[in-house]
């Protein structure tokens, strides 16, 4: 782990997109984070010391969806596949949810992570990050912790490393080149997950903060809120927190399900689609969904 100590920040972009504004200042405290998301082999400790059993790998409860086909309730979880052509990125047709598909096989029956040791974990929930985090000591970071942490001391830049996604040609995290789902140059030479500091690391030490794998938070979404000082005040608000469980609900879903914040972006970001590879990008992520793409680290806060 890699010890920061905490400090004031521009937190968020007015840049990119409206759920990351507005810009305020916040500031967090010390803490230890994990120097890389936790990988195949980390994860596969904790599985074997304990027995956990992941959400993709135990079938849903159809009285949990209303309206799912029963035949359905199989364990499984959602890979992508690229498509032959070019389709609408409204729609997300590259995910196809694929029984038997679980961090121990992240493409499905018949893949497997041999070899795949030192790539982030895939394919697993909130609670399934929240145990790992419990049994190592640890928790998972809040959305502020982690955005501080991802920026590298490099305040109010749009890259972990600046103003430039790729200075002078030069790939610095593992994301879509090329046009999204169906053309990837492939120029960082990884369709998928990549190994854990095969790119370089941000100005805290830390290795794929940004791309790579997107990173649950402890955080429920909510839109960020600018809080109100006292009059005459010059402190800047210390360790904001994200929304409530209740907020984060979509109404409109018949499964009701809360979502908490992913931070970072992916593999399958890209320039036409899903800009996120940035310490300000974040996204709403079902606690139930789990997908090839999303993966986590943990911290441990200085006591206070």
């Amino acid at each position: 782990m890699i010890h920061l100590p905490g400090g004031a920040f521009a937190m968020g972009s007015d840049r990119f997109y409206p759920e990351e504004a507005p810009v305020r200042r916040v500031r967090v405290d010390p803490f230890w984070i994990d120097e890389t998301p936790v990988t195949n082999g980390q994860f596969a400790a904790f599985v074997a010391a304990t027995g956990h059993v992941t959400l993709a790998e135990t079938a849903p409860d159809p009285k949990d969806y209303p309206g799912m086909d029963p035949a359905l309730a199989q364990p499984g979880s959602a890979v992508f596949e690229m498509t032959d052509r070019p389709v609408d990125t409204g729609v997300p047709s590259w995910w196809h949810f694929r029984f038997g598909a679980s961090w121990r096989a992240p493409t499905g029956p018949g893949s497997s992570i041999a070899g795949l040791e030192d790539h982030p974990v895939v394919h697993v929930a909130h609670a399934d990050a929240e145990a790992y985090a419990a049994w190592a000591g640890k928790v998972l970071p809040t959305e502020a912790e982690w955005e501080f942490a991802a920026r590298g001391g490099v305040d109010g830049a749009d890259y972990a490393w600046g103003s430039e996604l790729a200075p002078e040609g030069v790939m610095l995290a593992n994301y879509w080149q090329g046009l999204f789902p169906f053309a990837n140059q492939l120029t960082d030479g990884w369709l998928r997950t990549s190994p854990v500091r095969t790119y370089p690391a941000n100005g805290y030490g830390l290795y794929d903060m940004i791309a790579n794998v997107w990173e649950w938070t402890a955080d429920w979404y909510g839109q960020p809120k600018l809080e109100r000082k006292a009059k005459g005040s010059c402190c800047v608000p210390a360790n904001p927190r994200g929304g409530t469980r209740g907020g984060s609900i979509v109404k409109q879903d018949l499964a009701k399900m809360p979502r908490k914040v992913l931070k970072g972006g992916s593999h399958l970001c890209a320039e036409n689609y899903c800009q996120r590879y940035r310490p300000a990008a974040r996204y709403a992520q079902p606690v139930d969904t789990t997908t090839g793409h999303v993966g986590f680290r943990c911290i441990v806060r200085d006591p206070g």
